[in-house]
């Protein structure tokens, strides 16, 4: 787990590592997640720069805050209020801010605040993109908003934080936009990257020479994204006609690839059980892999389940969606939405009826929200959605679960087994699919 030292006498805040001399440890307070530091009174350390690392918020948390988090990181509250995302979990806002300060030492929109100001920050490092841009592209409502944050949170305006950059920030780029983003110093780019590989939609995605890239869309328009990894970092190239809410496609690559869930709580326990602990030492820094668009991926699921040959299936589910012309890479189409595929006859698209049945039905029930993936229900109020499709049984459902984000679904059988892996076993499970494939 990334921890934050602050130092009283400073009121700075330092990552892991920083090359500062060290405190005395009576002057020193920890925290789990910088926004806590921030509110703190702390700003952070200009040095080590910790908004540069990735800092997951902890997942130890009771299960309603940590849905919560999984919707701010999503950027609920870009747009609503702590009011508006309690009561999509059932919850008062006012209840829902004595949990967050119980449990994290701060309030939503102080998380949701940190979040995109700690974006922004990267943006302004790596990129040439004008302040107003990165204003926006970082989920601020106004520019105005974005100074006096930036201001409140790193004590400088934007402008001079641009100045302060050093030389070898900037990521250099023929077309498009890069920019760096943080990994775990244990994360397995090269497995994901192959899992990518294995479910690479065709006319979607595409993987080769290290580079995953895929097709997307930013608010209805278009645009191509790739990935590669680059040592302690990753790093993101978007090609798009324009960057207002680009902090909400770095949030997506982040889940796609399992890095907002905290693992040390669930590697730490893990590493004294006797089936698990020989694997979680092998490969402590194994995540569940997650989803790009949980649609798609729930579809790849359901469509692996009827079929030997998935990926053949879902290039022609693929073909539903809207055309992406003059990319390269063979990247042709963005992934249909549920609407899209329920209005569509599946068995003319070539679909077999045992695919196109479940699909079908699965798809009218998202696009409905008869089943929501966006992780605002419970595990089993989402399995029992999922299980009331036609062709979805329950060791699908759960399947489906845990590459949505649901990080106590467990696919495999021996349930009753696992119940001592609480409430990470879709973590154990990861680690016994991968022992085996």
């Amino acid at each position: 787990m990334t921890t934050f030292s602050a130092v009283v006498t400073t009121g700075i805040y330092c990552r892991d590592g920083c090359v500062a001399g060290p405190p005395r440890a009576e002057n020193v307070r920890t925290f789990e997640h910088p926004a806590a530091a921030e509110v703190a009174g702390f700003r952070a350390c200009l040095r080590c720069r910790p908004y540069r690392v990735a800092g997951a918020v902890p997942w130890d948390a009771p299960e309603l805050v940590c849905r919560a988090v999984r919707l701010i990181l999503d950027g609920v509250l870009d747009t609503g209020s702590e009011a508006d995302l309690g009561h999509r979990l059932g919850l008062s806002g006012r209840h829902l801010r004595r949990l967050f300060h119980e449990h994290l030492g701060m309030t939503p929109d102080q998380l949701a605040r940190s979040r995109r100001a700690h974006f922004a920050r990267r943006m302004l490092d790596d990129t040439d993109l004008t302040v107003a841009d990165i204003a926006f592209a970082s989920g601020f409502g106004s520019l105005r908003q974005f100074n006096r944050t930036m201001r409140e949170i790193f004590r400088f305006p934007p402008q001079d934080l641009r100045r302060r950059r050093r030389r070898a920030d900037r990521i250099a780029t023929d077309g498009g936009l890069a920019m760096r983003l943080p990994v775990p110093p244990d994360h397995e780019w090269d497995a994901a990257l192959a899992l990518l590989a294995r479910e690479a939609v065709p006319g979607v995605e595409a993987v080769d020479d290290a580079t995953y890239r895929r097709t997307i869309t930013l608010d209805g328009a278009p645009g191509m994204l790739e990935l590669r990894g680059a040592g302690d970092h990753l790093v993101m190239h978007a090609h798009l006609a324009y960057w207002e809410g680009l902090i909400h496609l770095v949030e997506r690559v982040r889940r796609m690839l399992g890095l907002d869930f905290d693992i040390a709580p669930a590697v730490a326990r893990f590493s004294a059980d006797p089936v698990l602990g020989p694997l979680v030492t092998a490969r402590p820094g194994l995540r569940v892999p997650g989803a790009w668009g949980p649609f798609e991926t729930a579809v790849r699921v359901v469509v692996g389940r009827h079929h030997d040959d998935p990926r053949r299936l879902m290039g022609l589910l693929a073909a539903l969606g809207s055309a992406v012309p003059g990319l390269p890479y063979g990247l042709s189409h963005a992934f249909p939405s549920a609407r899209a595929v329920a209005d569509a006859d599946l068995r003319a698209a070539g679909l077999p009826a045992k695919v196109a049945t479940p699909v079908g039905a699965f798809a009218r029930a998202v696009a409905t929200e008869g089943i929501r993936l966006d992780g605002s229900v419970p595990l089993d109020a989402l399995v029992a959605a999922l299980t009331r499709v036609t062709g979805i049984d329950a060791t699908t459902a759960q399947h489906v679960a845990m590459r949505v984000g649901e990080r106590d679904a467990f696919p495999l059988d021996g349930a009753a087994a696992a119940e001592g892996w609480r409430p990470w076993r879709a973590l154990a499970a990861t680690h016994l699919l991968a022992s085996v494939s």
